[in-house]
């Protein structure tokens, strides 16, 4: 039986030994929604970067690009970090280039994976039918908060781990954590991530109707799944 890990943030990736696993990127406040919700909505590709600069240059070539910090948009780029961005008529079939405080980081943090999938509470249901159809050691990797650990990303861990439970083994402490704190909030998510530091950061942004969107379970299909350099649409 494969086994099912979770990393905390992408600080402690070090410890873990992605060859040959799956890795889902999660960053539910908003980075992955947003690329759930993009790629729902018709964005072809994502090609996620580190930097600030790097989302520049990608910007000065022709490309629309999402640059965020701290929850708000960078100034002088084209779309910010809600996923209700990302729904324009205008970027279908488009490549778009994307950075952001937490997400990005974990995604590039982990490129040694076989396989970089983002999840999100969004499409849920298609991450747990891959990693379970691949039959492969998983981790996912939650992108935290500046290297902390954070209650929303581990809550979609958990979330996760539930599902597969009978098809992975979730023996390792982080992955028992992150489940037992689901199942004990489950019955209101919103109201146990209203109380996260990351929620009370993002308080004067008026985001409250991203925050419930985002805890939204299976509204899409959508797999963005990484290939090269570029993140790609696995579910059609």
């Amino acid at each position: 039986m494969p086994k099912f890990e979770v990393c905390l943030s992408p600080d402690l990736i070090h410890l873990y030994d992605l060859k040959g696993k799956n890795a889902i990127i999660v960053d539910v406040l908003r980075a992955t929604s947003c690329m759930v919700t993009a790629m729902a909505h018709g964005i072809a590709e994502i090609i996620p970067v580190s930097t600030i600069d790097e989302c520049k240059a990608l910007q000065n070539k022709g490309l629309p690009a999402a640059a965020e910090r701290d929850g708000s948009k960078v100034d002088g780029f084209d779309l910010d970090n809600s996923p209700f961005s990302y729904m324009a008529e205008n970027l279908k079939n488009k490549t778009i280039a994307v950075t952001t405080t937490n997400g990005t980081q974990a995604l590039v943090k982990s490129l040694s994976a076989e396989t970089v999938l983002v999840g999100a509470f969004l499409n849920i249901g298609a991450v747990s039918k891959f990693i379970i159809d691949s039959n492969r050691d998983t981790v996912v990797v939650c992108a935290g908060w500046k290297g902390n650990f954070n209650l929303e990303d581990t809550l979609f861990a958990g979330a996760l781990a539930e599902k597969v439970i009978n098809h992975f083994d979730i023996g390792q402490d982080s992955a028992i954590a992150a489940l037992n704190m689901f199942e004990s909030n489950k019955n209101d998510l919103l109201a146990f991530v209203n109380k996260s530091q990351h929620v009370k950061r993002l308080a004067n942004l008026h985001i409250h109707k991203d925050i419930a969107f985002c805890l939204t379970f299976d509204l899409y299909n959508s797999l963005p799944i990484y290939k090269t350099d570029k993140l790609i649409n696995f579910t059609k």
